[in-house]
């Protein structure tokens, strides 16, 4: 069996290199997009569509995304149509973010699949005289219908359901049910809707 590139173990959630040639080309590429859309003016929306279109997985009819808008690779991002995210996000795709349709993104909310082993010894090695930090990943899955209040952060695994509101400020670090408003941190459920 052949061995795993960086990407493939990126991916399936093991331990990897961020700084594969490979994953840094892909990064390359998107931090390239997003400096051409996050230099556009805002009523060339042709221009918007085609860049989005390259850098995301995925991106259903009327997304909106307002710039400036911040991702590591972008094609492990796919959101859903018609919706809508504010200023100063930032998606660390190291794995999938899916997002469904309808979503509301507030300003600087954080969503993270990227995360790294607690213990020093086991997160910092050295390869080739460069400090290099083991990382891994795990999807965030954001159901449809779901509104997450500006300054939030939703952590690596975490899955949001359908019809969820999520507060300002609030530190997801825990899946969230269905027809729920939640906040705080960290993040808990309040009421039923």
């Amino acid at each position: 069996m052949p061995n795993k590139t960086e990407k493939q173990k990126m991916l399936a959630g093991e331990l990897y290199d961020s700084r594969d040639p490979e994953l840094l080309e892909q990064y390359h590429k998107a931090k390239s997009l997003l400096a051409t859309y996050n230099s556009l003016d805002s009523r060339n929306l042709k221009e918007r569509e085609l860049i989005l279109n390259e850098l995301f997985a995925k991106k259903g009819e009327g997304v909106w995304i307002e710039a400036p808008f911040f991702c590591d690779y972008g094609e492990n991002i796919e959101i859903g149509a018609n919706t809508f995210i504010n200023t100063n996000c930032i998606f660390l795709d190291d794995n999938l973010i899916k997002i469904g349709k309808n979503g509301l993104i507030a300003p600087m909310v954080q969503i993270y699949t990227a995360r790294h082993p607690i213990k020093a010894s086991d997160r910092i090695y050295q390869n080739a005289d460069q400090t290099r930090y083991h990382t891994s990943s795990k999807p965030v899955l954001i159901g449809d219908n779901v509104w997450i209040g500006g300054n939030a952060l939703i952590f690596p695994g975490v899955t949001i359901g359908n019809n969820v509101t999520i507060g300002a400020g609030s530190v997801v670090t825990k899946d969230l049910p269905n027809d729920v408003l939640a906040l705080g941190n960290p993040c808990q459920v309040i009421r039923n809707l």
